[in-house]
């Protein structure tokens, strides 16, 4: 079996043109067939959600995806996936639990929905009772090895969890502390994101994670510092509209604030990502998408509050006539209680000159004042005095005086 470097090595190289599946699915077949690896339980339980993670999942363009899904993992459940429904579905659950404790995985899909204790979302029945997604996931975390959040609702909240968030939408990690929940965000996560860190873990284990809980392979940089129109922004090239040449950030690109590969991995089986098509990033694998993310087409995103949404221009316009308001405000009140003509008069009085030490201090001094007076009397006297009169003058004021000279 290959080491977890070269393992790392093999997830950084499938950002060219062949598909992570390729590349991995050999290295885990010789694991397996050597006995180095054993394929795990895995519960796939879906939220609050729309379908998009295992829609992105199945919409892989090579076929070695699905095998790798196969041959990496033992899939006991996953409701878009599976033949079986109702009671036989949910008994693959039950039994993996019983069975497998402490060794299943549960990957969950979709945002836990908490307001009015979960009841805003339901996931299967149990005993003929329905039962929460939020109680199905406490339940099914408390015996299970790993947790994995695939997806931006399930790590984050998302959109899910967007304003005004009726429903008390949360990410994974919200609620479960242990074990430790691995985040996998996006909207929709990169088939190579959920195929490469589900690889490592059957392989290697816990990888290495972010204070985000993402792995670092996946989203250890910007999408800005990886983007093709990167030189762009340092020439100070920015686009006007969407689809111009240039960099985007003037026109909402987010990639300066959003960690992930998009730009050397992209989608559609590596063919295209936003950027290169002539959109802004949106955020999408953001910790505050999309509230913080929104307006897409604007530089700055909104600020919320509680109950205020406004935009950062005018928020800066806001403070910036509230503290000229402020200042006024001071101004007029300082003026009506005379408080700041008194501290005028007080703060422009010439403070009394300090007595001389001894009496040399005192003649010193009074020499220096002497010596200060004849010097500025004799400035004066050189300013009163009448400069003598040059040849050129006495010849010029003769001429004009009709040819008498006065003196």
């Amino acid at each position: 079996m290959i080491t977890r470097r070269e393992f790392i090595s093999l997830c950084m190289s499938a950002t060219a043109a062949v598909s992570l599946a390729d590349l991995i699915a050999p290295v885990v077949r010789e694991a397996l067939a050597a006995g180095q690896v054993n394929r795990p339980p895995v519960i796939w339980l879906e939220l609050g959600s729309c379908t998009g993670n295992s829609i992105s999942l199945d919409n892989a363009v090579n076929p070695s995806l699905h095998q790798l899904l196969r041959e990496v993992i033992d899939l006991r459940y996953h409701w878009t996936f599976q033949v079986a429904q109702g009671d036989d579905a949910t008994r693959a659950i039950f039994d993996t639990v019983e069975q497998d404790a402490g060794r299943y995985w549960l990957i969950i899909e979709g945002a836990p929905m908490t307001a009015e204790g979960g009841r805003y979302n339901y996931v299967f029945f149990k005993d003929g009772q329905l039962v929460t997604g939020l109680d199905a996931l406490k339940m099914l975390a408390a015996q299970a090895k790993h947790v994995i959040a695939v997806g931006g609702c399930a790590c984050f909240g998302g959109p899910a969890a967007a304003h005004p968030n009726p429903g008390g939408a949360k990410g994974v990690w919200d609620i479960i502390k242990s074990p430790p929940v691995i985040n996998i965000p996006g909207c929709p996560a990169h088939p190579d994101w959920i195929t490469g860190t589900l690889s490592h873990l059957a392989m290697y284990g816990l990888p290495e994670l972010d204070a985000y809980h993402r792995p670092v392979v996946f989203f250890g940089k910007t999408i800005h510092d990886l983007c093709q129109r990167r030189q762009q922004f340092e020439d100070g090239i920015f686009a006007q509209f969407p689809g111009d040449p240039g960099c985007l950030l003037k026109v909402g690109c987010k990639g300066p604030v959003t960690h992930a590969d998009c730009p050397l991995r992209q989608w559609n089986h590596y063919v295209n990502w936003p950027v290169k098509a002539g959109a802004g990033c949106i955020g999408c694998a953001s910790p505050d998408f999309p509230d913080l993310m929104m307006p897409f087409y604007e530089h700055l995103p909104n600020v919320y509050t509680g109950s205020v949404k406004t935009n950062v221009k005018r928020l800066g316009k806001f403070v910036t006539l509230a503290g000229i308001g402020a200042v006024a405000a001071h101004l007029a009140v300082g003026v009506a209680t005379g408080r700041i003509k008194r501290h005028w008069l007080d703060g422009t009085k010439p403070l009394p000159a300090a007595p001389p030490e001894n009496e040399t201090q005192r003649r010193r001094d009074q020499e220096e004042q002497e010596k200060k007076c004849i010097a500025k009397a004799k400035t004066q006297n050189r300013k009163l005095t009448k400069p003598k009169e040059t040849w050129v003058g006495r010849l010029v004021r003769v001429v004009r005086s009709g040819g008498k000279d006065e003196d």
